[in-house]
């Protein structure tokens, strides 16, 4: 399984939670999976995303993933924070 983390608008995605609540999901994962198949699961577009965190590293949609990772999703309307912080890492 690997842990979701959803912020902005995604939090939707797991019902009505409040401006305080965490929106954390669990979603099992296969060998070769990616980021970008966690958000097709998701049913998340890739152009409504802005940042990604695997890990705490700020990632890219080809980036694999395994059980035990932690992976945060933000929207594009949060799309002018950290991107001059931290170096991308694609794969």
């Amino acid at each position: 399984m690997v842990e979701v983390h959803l912020y902005g608008r995604f939090k939707k995605l797991l019902g009505n939670l409040s401006a305080m609540e965490e929106a954390i999901t669990f979603l099992p994962v296969e060998e070769g999976d990616t980021i970008a198949d966690v958000l097709r699961r998701l049913g998340i577009e890739r152009e409504d995303v802005s940042h990604l965190f695997l890990n705490a590293e700020y990632s890219g949609l080809r980036r694999k993933i395994k059980p035990g990772d932690r992976l945060g999703i933000f929207p594009k309307e949060m799309g002018l924070l950290y991107r001059q912080y931290f170096p991308k890492i694609e794969e």
